[in-house]
């Protein structure tokens, strides 16, 4: 039997390394864009940044007037409030690193999207990200598939209807999927396996909780040695987490 991989995630705002090492794995990258927008801070709207000053967050402002409930529905405020003020951020967080140019030119790329739909912002910042990595993923949206129901159930419907064989996911699904529904569907779940490898970063000591773009600007092309992160069945995260 051929192998195939899926990765089902809500798009989030320019995010940090171990989403794309999530791409990595995967033959097929669903940006999960039709379900309710988490309430209160999430990393849907926003990003930490690394700067002289400390730990900082970059928060994307949404229009609640004319917003609906889910991410696809979530529109952007005006785009001058505050897309100059996250690239200024940006381009003094990562002025002195090595690769400071080739991250500042994919922020731009990213900050110079025109639409407001909060979905459409995110999953084009992750798709420029991603062509740059050279990532092989098959990339669609939850919205354009046609599928129904919820939770588990949804995610698994989605999964069969690219031909997955396996599912990859990030720790916060632990508390919810279930992994026994995949299984009688003959989907193995597995769980990323975040090595989380350090590199030269400016500011003070190591974090790699931040945005991606802090990672490009410190190593470059080189980057893609430290996405080495891989998975492991959901047994061996449970005997790990025990």
């Amino acid at each position: 039997m051929i192998e195939r991989t899926a990765v089902i995630s809500q798009p989030m705002f320019i995010p940090w390394l171990g989403l794309f090492e999530q791409i990595r794995l995967a033959d097929d990258f669903v940006h999960y864009d039709d379900v309710q927008i988490p309430q209160g801070r999430s990393f849907i709207t926003r990003v930490q940044v690394k700067t002289a000053q400390g730990v900082t967050w970059l928060t994307a402002p949404v229009d609640h007037a004319h917003s609906g409930r889910t991410i696809r529905e979530t529109r952007l405020g005006p785009a001058a409030r505050w897309r100059p003020k996250h690239l200024k951020t940006i381009r003094q967080a990562l002025a002195r690193t090595p690769h400071a140019e080739t991250a500042i030119s994919l922020a731009e790329q990213i900050y110079a999207t025109s639409s407001d739909n909060l979905a459409e912002f995110n999953i084009a910042a992750l798709e420029i990200i991603a062509r740059w990595l050279g990532l092989k993923a098959q990339f669609s949206c939850s919205s354009a598939l046609g599928v129904q129901g919820s939770s588990s159930q949804r995610l698994l419907t989605l999964c069969e209807r690219l031909g997955a064989t396996q599912y990859v996911t990030g720790h916060g699904a632990f508390q919810y999927l279930d992994h026994a529904l995949f299984e009688s569907k003959g989907v193995r779940v597995r769980y990323m396996l975040y090595e989380r490898r350090p590199y030269p970063q400016p500011h003070g000591a190591f974090t790699p909780y931040v945005t991606i773009l802090d990672a490009i600007a410190c190593c470059g092309s080189s980057i893609r040695d430290l996405m080495v992160s891989e998975s492991v069945d959901w047994r061996m995260h449970v005997s790990a987490s025990i």
